[in-house]
């Protein structure tokens, strides 16, 4: 697993919008508390929109509102969304699969996995509402 920074704004993004749930919020809010390039945040709220996270009103009062419950939207998928595997290795993924040199050794492959086991878990369980 790699965060890179698309999946960190995006959870940044979405627990923003949580915790202003009765209001349209423009995207120079979520900008100004964050300091995320502006360019790079519309591309993943386009993401989040056309996943259906997130909805938008055009308008003076308009803005960006989740379109789901925080309590059902896990970091986890997420993290996929923009990032893909959460495994450490491909080798180990249950999503994205993809031999790598260390599916030669067993070991590697066992402890791999169970660190793949362990973030998915805690991931999976973790909501933006456990955030807020």
């Amino acid at each position: 697993m790699n965060l890179t920074t698309k999946s960190e704004y995006a959870l940044l993004s979405l627990v923003y919008l949580a915790k202003h749930p009765d209001e349209h919020t423009n995207i120079n809010k979520i900008i100004k508390k964050y300091s995320i390039p502006k360019k790079y945040l519309e591309k993943i709220l386009t993401v989040l929109k056309q996943t259906r996270y997130i909805k938008t009103k055009r308008g003076p009062k308009g803005g960006y509102k989740l379109s789901k419950k925080p309590a059902n939207i896990t970091l986890a998928e997420i993290i996929r969304l923009m990032d893909g595997a959460l495994a450490p290795t491909e080798s180990v993924s249950k999503y994205y699969y993809s031999e790598t040199p260390i599916s030669k050794e067993e070991k590697l492959v066992n402890i791999m996995s169970e660190i793949r086991d362990y973030i998915s878990t805690k991931l999976e369980k973790t909501t933006i509402k456990d955030i807020i």
